[in-house]
């Protein structure tokens, strides 16, 4: 039973990165980071805090000590030398505050500082207190609730942080950075080895041969990249032999169809024979369309190159062919539009679809479209009977479509030719009223 991926999870996944190289570097940084937190964690909360909690000891024991020379001694000349004993040697600044009263309690413990500094408090003066920490930027003000008033003490902030913490963090920092930097640019190099690849297969696929690719990177990618190039060439060889055994098969079945028409001619000099002799002829030349036909299918147009070309060129020869061959073509004035492709196999995949039209409706129309920069798209309309929807599929299958006066190969040539493009090709219903064919090209 499969189990439902949470929703939580589908939300997260939206947000990943989609391509190799962001997956790549995430799966680095993710581990990288959680590493460098534990060890700052590991080191603020051991090295630190103890460290913290040792300098407010320090501070809380000579401001207790102050105190209890205070309390000890009551003449004025000890209480001045105890507070001048403080800013001498302690570097805190006292001074006592008559019948004062502290205003609030000094247990802060906010953060590890304060809070430190709050428990060394309690420990070691054991008398009311509080802590100031806004007054002063550069110091701490501590009072300490005495009889007769407050004994405040201004102690510097610099004697409670440790200047260690930053270093280490900048150094945490610094080095993420640069381990990063370093990966980052190393699966850069990888993956570029990966989208040429990519790329050399996607325009071998869509007939534009750039020759063999230069193997770079890894020694997996390497692998791959020798492995397309020798499957590149045996494609190739494949391609040269297919065509060459195609062109002999060519030969040999147009010899004795040029014989025939040879003796029809003889025989329709007789009037007798001259009917007999017409159909046959019509008969022979059906056979001709037809292994054209069978040849091009076979041939599947693979040996030509792919070179920039004006489609709207190619549309208008089109047109102006299906006119003087008796069709009504309209062709919807197009503009300039160079692309690269196979211009003699785009050519037959729309002539195969006009003639397809033309033999099932009066009109037929012809649309060239740029939807965009990166698509190209070519309708072919007709006022036909057009396709049940349930059919369209069937009939790009070879000998399938049962149309008249064909022979059966003409949306399966045209469809293998787009699809030799990258491109698609549907059957839709169409606004004229019969069916619709559209290709869309990638360019």
């Amino acid at each position: 039973m499969r189990i439902p991926t949470p929703l939580w999870l589908r939300g997260l996944k939206r947000y990943m990165p989609q391509s190799l190289l962001g997956r790549s570097l995430l799966i680095m940084l993710v581990p990288l980071v959680v590493v460098q937190l534990v060890a700052l964690q590991m080191f603020y909360g051991s090295h630190q805090v103890i460290v913290s909690r040792r300098l407010a000891a320090s501070i809380a024991g000579e401001i207790a000590l102050t105190a209890e020379l205070w309390q000890r001694y009551p003449s004025a000349e000890d209480r001045a030398w105890a507070l001048n004993s403080a800013m001498e040697h302690q570097q805190l600044v006292t001074r006592f505050l008559p019948n004062a009263q502290l205003t609030r309690s000094g247990e802060d413990r906010s953060w590890t500082i304060s809070g430190s500094l709050s428990a060394a408090m309690l420990e070691r003066v054991q008398r009311p207190f509080a802590v100031d920490w806004n007054s002063d930027p550069d110091s701490v003000v501590i009072g300490v609730q005495m009889p007769g008033g407050v004994l405040e003490t201004k102690a510097p902030r610099k004697r409670l942080y440790v200047s260690t913490i930053y270093l280490f963090v900048l150094w945490l920092v610094g080095s993420a950075a640069l381990l990063f930097s370093v990966a980052a640019l190393f699966m850069r190099n990888q993956v570029r080895a990966l989208r040429r690849l990519a790329a050399a297969a996607e325009a071998f696929g869509m007939g534009r041969d750039h020759g063999p690719i230069k193997p770079e990177g890894a020694i997996e990618i390497r692998q791959a990249a020798n492995a397309f190039n020798r499957m590149q060439s045996r494609v190739r060889r494949f391609l040269d032999q297919r065509t060459a055994m195609l062109a002999g098969v060519s030969h040999d079945l147009r010899t004795p169809l040029t014989r025939l028409r040879l003796a029809l001619a003889l025989l329709g000099s007789r009037p007798d024979l001259a009917e007999d002799a017409a159909e046959m002829e019509d008969d022979i030349a059906e056979m001709d369309r037809m292994i054209e036909g069978y040849l091009a299918f076979a041939r599947g147009e693979g040996t030509e190159l792919a070179r920039e070309v004006d489609v709207s060129v190619i549309l208008e020869d089109i047109a102006s062919n299906a006119r003087r061959a008796g069709a009504d073509v309209a062709l919807e004035p197009p503009r300039e539009t160079v692309v690269l492709l196979r211009p003699d196999a785009i050519r037959r995949a729309i002539t195969n679809l006009v003639d397809n039209a033309s033999r099932h409706a009066r009109h037929v129309f012809l649309t060239l479209r740029r939807p965009d920069p990166r698509g190209l798209e070519i309708m072919v309309d007709d006022d036909g009977p057009g396709i049940p929807a349930g059919e369209r599929e069937r009939v790009f299958r070879p000998f399938a479509s049962g149309a008249k006066g064909g022979t059966g190969l003409g949306l399966t040539i045209a469809r293998d030719i787009v699809h030799a493009h990258g491109g698609e090709i549907t059957l839709e219903d169409s606004p004229k009223g019969g069916l619709r064919a559209r290709i869309v090209l990638p360019v």
